[in-house]
């Protein structure tokens, strides 16, 4: 079996849910340390503010190429989703069962972790910088993680030319898809507060949930945008309707909800933030919005195409440049410099019996391994990331 093989099912091992800690970023440190990167892990996010939230790990990797050289960035995340019930085997043990690794984290996204440090391998260090930015705290919130990294990078002024998120893009065949852009995402909750009362003398009352629904329906009908030359319509979801109504006789005194709006780059989160608020108090509610992410595009050129050849240099596929799908960590690094998104076939993510083709995991190296080496040597002064 293939080096990449070997790493993933160290990673795999190792439970690390979010957000994870101490074990899987053992396991790593233990991978590149031979390799010649200096290690920094650090915590955040227990006690800070208050919060009594569990702490997020961190780990940010360096190993220095000639003095002037290019930066390129390997990224992803070392936690995991719950493994849930109903497993053909234990979820952190690697099990292979014919041509498939199985177990929590083998697509999303650990073996592109261990295809990330086994191309690394590959690459002199004469050829240029090359770092590693992994945190404990993609799956979760997203508080302390990548973030908090970037913090530290720009403390010590080391910023990449070029990054590489190891997501799994790829739909139907490894190499089909990759991320060149991503929606952004708002989420809001919304309330009503209305007079509790008996509904034999609604006179006595106020009904918030009439309101509620109202709103919902003006919000539901809103048609944002018809889409881009680069994204698709920006949607509008609603997720939860909550008024916790024990009884059948009594108009409750609150109605609540919650709707997510992944919105592209016509938009901006606290645009669509005030659009719903405004909706809100015209039906007499309020609107809390949480943003998690702006749109962003990095824009076809350089970066792309040579990722694009690399990828169909081994698989044969010319990949569909894509902004399609949820969030990623992507959307915080954008900002420090220009990102792609790429990995392994995404059908078992988070689902139980996750699995990667064994055959994928070479691939993948060897792609990662051009990606590498192609970055170093691209001119990026013309790169760019484009955002909303």
């Amino acid at each position: 079996m293939t080096e990449a093989f070997e790493l993933a099912k160290r990673l795999i091992a190792v439970p690390s849910v979010t957000p994870a800690t101490g074990a899987v970023f053992d396991e790593m440190e233990a991978m590149l340390r031979p390799l010649g990167f200096g290690i920094h892990r650090f915590r955040r996010g227990q006690g800070e503010d208050g919060s009594d939230e569990a702490p997020v790990e961190n780990l940010f990797a360096i190993r220095y190429g000639p003095e002037g050289s290019n930066h390129f960035a390997f990224a992803g995340h070392l936690d995991v989703v719950p493994p849930g019930e109903g497993w053909d085997s234990d979820p952190f043990v690697p099990t292979m069962r014919g041509e498939l690794l199985h177990g929590r984290g083998a697509v999303d996204m650990k073996s592109a972790i261990a295809c990330m440090v086994a191309a690394a391998a590959n690459v002199p260090q004469a050829a240029g910088t090359i770092s590693f930015i992994i945190t404990g705290d993609e799956e979760g919130p997203a508080l302390h993680g990548t973030r908090a990294i970037i913090d530290h990078m720009e403390a010590d002024g080391i910023c990449p030319d070029l990054c590489l998120v190891g997501e799994p893009t790829s739909v139907h065949r490894l190499g089909d898809m990759m991320k060149i852009g991503r929606r952004g995402s708002v989420n809001i909750w919304l309330s009503v507060e209305g007079t509790q009362g008996h509904v034999a003398y609604p006179h006595l009352a106020d009904n918030p949930i009439p309101k509620l629904v109202a709103m919902l329906a003006e919000l539901d009908a809103l048609a944002l945008d018809t889409g881009t030359a680069w994204f698709q319509p920006s949607n509008l979801e609603i997720t939860e309707i909550e008024v916790g109504n024990k009884a059948h006789n009594v108009i409750p005194a609150a109605a609540k909800a919650r709707i997510s709006i992944r919105f592209n780059d016509l938009h901006s989160g606290a645009g669509l933030s005030q659009l719903v608020a405004a909706i809100a108090e015209k039906h007499g509610g309020h609107a809390l919005p949480i943003i998690s992410g702006e749109p962003f595009l990095t824009a076809p050129g350089a970066f792309s195409n040579m990722l694009a050849a690399a990828i169909q240099a081994e698989t044969g596929l010319k990949p569909e440049q894509s902004t399609t799908g949820g969030t990623s960590d992507a959307r915080f690094l954008r900002s420090v410099c220009p990102v792609i998104e790429f990995g392994l076939c995404n059908a078992t993510m988070h689902k139980r019996d996750e699995a990667v083709a064994i055959a994928d995991l070479d691939v993948l190296t060897r792609i990662y391994t051009r990606a590498a080496l192609g970055a170093l040597t691209l001119k990026t002064e013309q790169e760019g990331a484009q955002s909303a």
